[in-house]
């Protein structure tokens, strides 16, 4: 059985940037769900509903609730795409495909992924397009970028020289991915 993480009043304002008396009166108000302890009466407020205000309110939410590892897979092959995430999903990465460089985009911002496996060669806008789009925007920049690539050297080169953290060529095996993937995460 696992408990799930509780925090202090003073620990949730340090979290939300407030006064611990601003969480005092959330709860008070209802807008944040808390219990009390006997005694002494003081709050403590679960992680989910900590996580459930934040979110509502639009706070950011500390990294260190998010254990989850998230990989958006970016490959116009559906092959090779739903070959990538069954070895990602048997490690325990939680994966998200993207046909083409514009559903990468609005994936990067609603699925939030750590790290990327990116083609270069794909209809539309090309891998080297998305990774012009990750280095110039400030809320994707933390993105890593595996880039897997069955494109001759130069390519994979030019891939390193705009901003990718790691190339891999193909065809790999799946030990080789693995291994990119937890040294980028590392």
């Amino acid at each position: 059985m696992t408990t799930e993480k509780v925090y202090t009043t003073g620990e949730v304002a340090k979290f939300c940037n407030v006064n611990f008396r601003t969480v005092i009166r959330w709860i008070q108000k209802g807008y944040l769900s808390a219990y009390q302890l006997p005694g002494r009466g003081d709050n403590r407020i679960s992680q989910s509903s900590l996580m459930t205000f934040m979110q509502a309110n639009n706070l950011p939410i500390p990294s260190e609730f998010d254990q989850e590892q998230r990989i958006l897979i970016v490959d116009d092959e559906k092959e090779m795409a739903s070959a990538i995430q069954r070895v990602l999903k048997r490690k325990g990465f939680t994966t998200e495909i993207a046909e083409n460089g514009f559903v990468a985009g609005h994936l990067m911002t609603s699925f939030k992924p750590q790290l990327m496996t990116l083609d270069l060669r794909m209809p539309g806008l090309s891998g080297h397009d998305v990774l012009h789009f990750i280095k110039q925007n400030e809320a994707h920049k933390h993105i890593k970028v595996l880039v897997i690539s069955a494109q001759p050297e130069a390519d994979l080169n030019r891939a390193l020289a705009e901003g990718a953290d790691a190339i891999l060529a193909k065809p790999f095996q799946n030990g080789q991915l693995i291994s990119s993937i937890e040294q980028l995460l590392a």
